[in-house]
């Protein structure tokens, strides 16, 4: 289901981010596709890099991994799709009923992606600076996801109101830029900060390699997740540690789906469901009599137990009873209702 319309409907929006798992091998990058959606998430989230429009060979690595390649500028290099093969994998997401996402890097990477119908921007945390290439996106009036992983509120605040003076749907994500991001630094904190200051959409990009942060956001109302995937712990990469599995992403959106029937219907303890009138009358107690009472036995507290199951005279009326004549003859444990009693006649 596209991105608003599943916003709209009250489902929660999750994507599982491929990043550079695939290492440059399409055929990775397909196996991928299939292993998310299998999961049952919403979307499938690239990154396209295109090297020559936005490197260069003085780039320093983040994380200097054992490859072949000498600089970053070739790490990028290795990583770009041509246009068919990008067609390819837009195909076969949607072949697969999910959302393909691709989060660019240039403005030639925001072409590319317009022309294969990409139906939402991803603003990476480390894109808040890149005018000409948030510019491109705008122009195309579709809505952006904005990560903040490395922006500060007043730099988010100069981005958010120029994307939404543009009236652009915006979703603003809470983000912590450390691979594998601890607890102390999540900052779920800020998700309810964020949805008050602009008015929008709020969510969560998270780096922990576990699913506990986005089913925390999702019970303070973030609307859109995002989690990088890997095949396996054993996998390798540099975002193997920040990312879940296959079975816990499973696990993810199987709470998340909980989550979302759970807030979409809101409870009224004005009234019990008709089941749980059912069970309080089964689990409730009612006013009985103690012993075997003949008729014109006139009742004292002394003759009345309290006693499984509900549905007759409870406790608090049992004042009712006292000092009144028995109608009729109870045998122990037989329940006393108002109708077995009259005054007592001088």
């Amino acid at each position: 289901m596209p991105f608003l319309d599943s916003l709209n409907k009250g489902e929660t929006f999750i994507i599982g981010e491929v990043a550079q798992a695939h290492d440059g091998s399409l055929r990775t990058a397909h196996q991928y596709v299939d292993l998310i959606a299998d999961c049952g998430v919403n979307a499938v989230k690239f990154q396209t890099h295109i090297a020559s429009a936005e490197s260069t060979i003085r780039e320093p690595w983040r994380v200097k991994m054992a490859t072949t390649d000498k600089t970053r500028f070739d790490y990028w290099k290795r990583m770009e799709f041509t246009e068919s093969e990008w067609v390819e994998l837009r195909d076969h997401c949607v072949d697969r009923k999910v959302s393909f996402l691709s989060s660019p890097f240039s403005v030639e990477a925001v072409e590319l992606l317009d022309k294969l119908g990409v139906e939402v921007w991803k603003i990476a945390s480390g894109e808040v600076s890149n005018i000409p290439m948030i510019t491109a996106m705008l122009a195309t009036k579709k809505p952006i996801i904005l990560s903040t992983g490395l922006s500060k509120l007043n730099e988010i605040d100069k981005l958010a109101t120029w994307i939404l003076g543009l009236e652009v749907d915006l979703t603003i994500l809470q983000c912590t830029s450390e691979y594998p991001c601890p607890a102390e630094l999540t900052g779920l904190n800020v998700i309810s900060e964020f949805k008050n200051r602009w008015k929008c959409r709020v969510g969560l990009s998270d780096h922990s390699g576990t699913i506990f942060p986005s089913l925390a956001a999702r019970s303070l109302g973030a609307s859109v997740l995002e989690l990088h995937v890997t095949s396996s712990r054993d996998a390798g990469g540099v975002d193997g540690p920040s990312s879940v599995t296959p079975i816990e992403l499973k696990e993810l959106v199987r709470g998340v789906r909980f989550l979302d029937t759970l807030f979409q219907n809101p409870v009224d303890k004005s009234v019990l469901s008709p089941n749980a009138e059912k069970i309080k009358t089964i689990f409730g107690r009612s006013v009985v009599a103690k012993y075997d009472l003949a008729t014109g036995h006139v009742l004292s507290l002394d003759d009345l137990a309290y006693k499984k199951p509900g549905g007759g005279l409870q406790w608090e009326h049992c004042g009712d009873l006292l000092g009144k004549s028995l109608r009729r003859s109870l045998l122990k444990d037989d329940l006393i209702t108002v109708e077995d009693i009259t005054e007592v006649t001088q």
